[in-house]
């Protein structure tokens, strides 16, 4: 009996304390439960996925990586909306910073007569390199008291590799361009500009590409405007030293095309060179050409000359007569409106006795010789001492009154037109480093050498324009 009152309170005392353990248990797993659902919603809604929980009794435990510092804050708030913020453990990290990209730069200078315009973004720190202080300072002076404007904005990067290079280049070539744009980046200059002529946009590319630095890249695009062409010059020859050009002009590329076309079938070796000019008389230009040249094929040999409209062909000593009137009537039936013929056929010379000027002693003529040094001198026949005086006059306007020597002879019954001829003739010496002039009254010669890289061409409109329509120069 006294044993069953013992008992009997142990065990309902000890029941007592497993049904509390029991009761503490669940509540603990529930509350554990529930902070954790808790805090996984509030991190869901807020797009906090990649953060993990942990629940230990009362404490809530957030763990993962988070992608910015910004989101585990985020993710301490969403927790600490669910549980005490007391309660929560941080024992997240954050991702390394994903480095910042350094921007591209880049900047375009466009000059022009009304002044320079910057645009684009630089780095701040230039190395070798004008900053942009410097470089606005330096294109200030450039411009010689033009409008500058600056829209040039800086960023806090270092100086690409190939900046400093491809930068100094680029101030280079504006300092040689007055009307030009300059595209500048790393390693690379864009070059568009506007020559005055051809031989200038060759003198700008070929001394742009010598300067260019190693390792950089270069893009040029130089344009010169076509030339204006007076008189509108083409004179093709075929004799013993074969077919070629002493002049060539064209107004389209079709019409150098075709006119090449024409030159090579009559003989022509090579590719020709064909000047694109303003001035073409008649849009007909490149048929009427290439129509000229395959008659003067025809006729086996002699000169064609173009003077805009007006079309000298000379056949060669010896042709058959009857050769000579077909392909010449042919030529004058096909031309084009507005062009005009003028065809002829060297006679057998005169003789001594027939050619003879009024003096007695020989057909006149008349001689200028250039010297390699400069020195000129003038000889053979003049018309009166009023055309001496003016002979000599431009010769030592052209040519300086020091190196001026003149040793001619007057001859009154000279031909019509003689002084234009000698003038004429003096004008184109004038374009030779040194050279011959000799001027007879059937033909005009010069002979000599040139810097020039078009003097053949400039000698012949000179002389086709000064002579006139079937006069026979060479």
């Amino acid at each position: 009996m006294r044993l069953s009152r013992i008992i009997l309170p142990v065990a309902a005392f000890v029941m007592a304390a497993l049904v509390s353990l029991w009761v503490a248990l669940y509540s603990v797993d529930k509350i554990e439960q529930s902070a954790r659902e808790g805090v996984k919603t509030a991190l869901l809604i807020d797009g906090d996925d990649w953060a993990q929980v942990a629940v230990d009794g009362l404490q809530v435990t957030l763990t993962g990586t988070a992608p910015t510092e910004a989101a585990r804050f985020r993710a301490l708030t969403a927790a600490g909306r669910v549980v005490e913020a007391t309660r929560v453990i941080d024992m997240m990290q954050v991702a390394d910073a994903t480095p910042v990209t350094p921007p591209r730069f880049a900047i375009e200078i466009l000059r022009n007569d009304k002044g320079i315009s910057l645009i684009g973004l630089m780095p701040a720190a230039t190395g070798g390199a004008p900053d942009h202080a410097s470089l606005t300072r330096e294109i200030s002076q450039l411009a010689k008291g033009a409008q500058v404007t600056d829209m040039l904005d800086t960023a806090a990067f270092p100086a690409p590799e190939g900046w400093d290079k491809a930068l100094a280049f680029g101030l280079e070539a504006l300092r040689r361009l007055p009307k030009t744009k300059i595209s500048i980046s790393a390693g690379r200059v864009a070059i568009t500009a506007i020559a005055s002529t051809p031989v200038q946009r060759r003198q700008i590319e070929e001394t742009l590409s010598r300067r260019k630095p190693a390792g950089m890249t270069l893009s040029l695009k130089i344009a010169a405007p076509r030339p204006a062409i007076t008189p509108f010059t083409l004179r093709f020859l075929i004799d013993d030293a074969g077919a070629r050009f002493d002049a060539c002009a064209a107004d389209t590329e079709a019409a150098r095309q075709q006119i090449l076309a024409a030159a090579r079938a009559a003989g022509l070796k090579g590719g020709g060179n064909c000047t694109l000019g303003l001035g073409v008389p008649s849009p007909h230009w490149g048929e009427a050409a290439a129509d000229a040249i395959a008659a003067l094929h025809d006729l086996g040999g002699g000169s064609v000359t173009f003077s805009d409209a007006d079309i000298s062909l000379m056949a060669s000593k010896g042709t058959p007569q009857d050769v000579f009137d077909r392909v010449t009537g042919e030529l004058d039936a096909t031309l084009p409106p507005v062009f005009s013929l003028h065809a002829s056929l060297p006679k057998p010379p005169k003789s001594a006795e027939n050619g003879a000027s009024a003096t007695g002693d020989g057909p006149p003529e008349f001689t200028a010789t250039r010297s390699p040094e400069g020195a000129v001198d003038l000889r053979g026949r003049l018309m009166d001492a009023r055309q001496k005086a003016a002979v000599a006059a431009y010769a030592r306007a052209r040519f300086g009154s020091e190196n001026v020597h003149v040793a001619t002879r007057l001859d009154p019954k000279l031909p019509d037109g003689w002084p234009l001829r000698v003038l004429a003739g003096l004008q184109s010496l004038g374009h030779l480093a040194n050279g011959s002039l000799r001027v007879e009254p059937s033909l005009l010669e010069l002979r000599g050498r040139s810097s020039e890289p078009d003097a053949r061409a400039t000698i012949t409109r000179i002389l086709s324009q000064k002579l006139g329509t079937g006069a026979a120069f060479k």
